[in-house]
């Protein structure tokens, strides 16, 4: 019997297999978070569309302008509010898979790195919608125009607060980035330092991209990146050490 983690003598039909498995284990569990979440989909719209709905005018309401819209877009916030109840189920499958091919070294670095990846997504998420929505939503009130009602379609408001939580998600992201590129000596920490301005003015572009017309949710998204940017320097300080370390030890 081969030694834990010298998988190379294995053939290739039995990691296709094991694949097989580990994705069929992922869909399973998004399946069944889906099913569970399914009577539930007009309350979690309903959830979502409180921060519109609070700064609207008295009275004020979303519409429908497709006939299909109604049934679809609780459909499609269920699966996604089901992906990320089953993200870590999903990491972990695909963890399982890639895990047992890893230096033990690289696994005591990419638990870590996992699990704040897949925190800092959800605070990008949690961030969106607890302050950057009510703000964007009551600048947006303030500036209609009079005369002009504004109702927005339910499909269309669904798609614009999915594109801020992916927007915000990722961004969060940028630590564990900042760190994975340390980790593969493609940067060091003094240059991450000395590269600071540039990366400044290169968030305040991405926010003004991604974020909708407005100098509140560009803000919202730049200044929280600056502050990662400055964290992720920190971490790549911690981890660069180790990252000159020898590969060579034992898995």
């Amino acid at each position: 019997m081969s030694e834990p983690g010298l998988d190379g003598d294995r053939p290739l039909v039995a990691h296709l297999l094991e694949l097989r498995s580990r994705v069929l284990r992922g869909v399973a569990g998004l399946v069944l978070a889906l099913l569970c979440l399914l009577p539930f989909a007009n309350k979690l719209y309903a959830l979502l569309a409180q921060p519109l709905l609070d700064k609207l005018p008295k009275g004020g309401q979303l519409i429908a302008t497709q006939v299909a819209s109604p049934f679809f877009a609780p459909m499609k916030l269920a699966f996604f509010v089901a992906l990320l109840v089953t993200m870590p189920w999903l990491l972990y499958q695909a963890w399982a898979f890639v895990a047992p091919g890893l230096y033990r070294r690289e696994k005591k670095l990419a638990l870590p790195l996992l699990g704040s990846a897949l925190a800092l997504f959800y605070a990008g998420c949690a961030f969106a919608f607890f302050l950057v929505l009510p703000m964007v939503f009551g600048f947006l009130a303030r500036v209609t125009p009079d005369g002009v009602a504004m109702m927005t379609d339910i499909s269309a408001y669904l798609d614009f607060v999915l594109v801020l939580f992916l927007a915000f998600g990722l961004s969060f992201e940028l630590p564990v980035a900042l760190v994975i590129l340390a980790l593969l000596g493609w940067v060091t920490p003094a240059q991450l330092r000395e590269g600071r301005g540039y990366a400044v003015v290169g968030i305040f572009v991405i926010a003004a991209i991604v974020t909708p017309p407005d100098v509140v949710s560009q803000l919202l998204l730049a200044i929280p990146m600056c502050l990662l940017y400055e964290a992720g320097i920190i971490a790549a300080s911690m981890v660069s050490p180790r990252a000159s370390a020898s590969p060579a030890s034992p898995r």
